[in-house]
């Protein structure tokens, strides 16, 4: 298989409506090459139409889409050098995985043998070699889906195009088949644009995520940029949950600051920061508990403990609200009613704002 066909995706000021309603105002992004990068949000949010106008199933109402430098705007789908995974996979029942991968090839008056052998060759590199012959009905969801994206891959596609093509997997299939999905993506090169819902999918798969609400772009960058540096309380919460708390900052040096929060000052990483109120993000297992034995600056009770074998779920109960907290140490775990003095680790704390 040709693994040079990668192209670059650029929407520029792309704008798409429906009839009174606006589901995108105004798109720009860039796609590079070669790189899998994940449309994600809530329902809603605008991906999925978006995906669609890249597929060509939509098309803007304002705007160009380009691939690999070529304005595809007013292509039909059939025109674009794109393939997708639906959601559903859209496998034909009655035709074995072999004829489903070379479906598409025959359709392009491919001639048969040589359809035929890049299906071979496509259900090969998913790891299906000699499973050709097999109906969907005879495959497990995680093997269907491995036949799907074969077939859109051997079309040799500047982009692959996913539509949330893991939602039919149980989550141990699910955690499987995404890291195959990663591997094939960066083992051949191609252009991949993933929607999902899911975060840990997201996390676990992208070059890049782009994290759409209400048809814009809320914040774009690199999942850990995302995870650890979250520019608002939408982003801090949808990447991984996050307790937002207001803080004041009372000190700036460099690129981090000390902020306090009920008398308890923290050290927390940060550009262009200034002093005065804010709100911080904290991830639950960023968060420390102790007995309280003394009068320490930031204290809680534990309403909720829930034992979940690696860790222990609890929330608490705070002048500022309730705290969700994940604690590994389970070993040690607090009951409920427990007065706690409240402390904070280094790493997943975050000023947005």
């Amino acid at each position: 298989m040709n693994n040079t066909a990668a192209g670059s995706v650029v929407f520029e000021n792309v704008r798409k409506t429906f009839g009174a309603f606006t589901a995108i105002p105004d798109l720009s992004l860039t796609i590079e090459p070669g790189t899998l990068v994940t449309l994600l949000g809530p329902s809603g949010c605008g991906k999925t139409t978006t995906l669609r106008m890249l597929a060509g199933l939509e098309h803007p109402s304002a705007g160009r889409i380009l691939i690999g430098g070529k304005d595809v705007t007013a292509l039909p789908a059939n025109e674009r050098d794109v393939s997708m995974v639906f959601q559903s996979y859209a496998l034909f029942p009655h035709m074995t995985a072999l004829d489903n991968v070379a479906y598409g090839l025959e359709s392009s008056r491919i001639r048969r043998k040589e359809a035929r052998e890049r299906a071979e060759e496509g259900l090969k590199l998913v790891g299906l070699a000699g499973m050709g012959q097999r109906l969907p009905a005879e495959l497990s969801g995680g093997q269907q889906q491995r036949v799907a994206v074969a077939r859109a891959l051997v079309l040799e596609p500047q982009v692959l195009l996913l539509d949330e093509p893991l939602s039919n997997l149980d989550a141990r299939l699910r955690r499987r088949v995404r890291t195959e999905i990663r591997d094939l993506q960066q083992r051949l090169g191609f252009t991949a644009v993933y929607v999902t819902h899911d975060q840990d999918e997201a996390l676990a798969v992208s070059d890049r995520i782009i994290v759409m609400k209400d048809g814009q772009i809320a914040q774009a960058g690199a999942p850990r940029d995302l995870y650890d540096a979250p520019a608002s309380a939408f982003i801090a919460d949808f990447m991984g949950e996050a307790n937002v708390l207001p803080c004041d900052i009372v000190g700036v040096e460099g690129d981090s600051a000390t902020i306090s929060v009920e008398g308890l000052q923290h050290r927390v990483a940060g550009r262009n920061i200034r002093t005065g109120p804010a709100q911080l993000a904290i991830r639950p297992n960023a968060i420390t508990l102790a007995p309280r034995t003394s009068n320490g600056s930031f204290n809680g009770e534990i309403t909720h403990a829930a034992y979940l074998g690696d860790r222990v779920e609890y929330e608490v109960k705070t002048s500022n609200g309730t705290l969700f907290v994940v604690d590994p140490a389970v070993e040690q775990a607090l009951a409920p009613r427990t007065e706690v003095t409240i402390g904070f680790k280094n790493r997943g704390i975050a000023i947005i704002g």
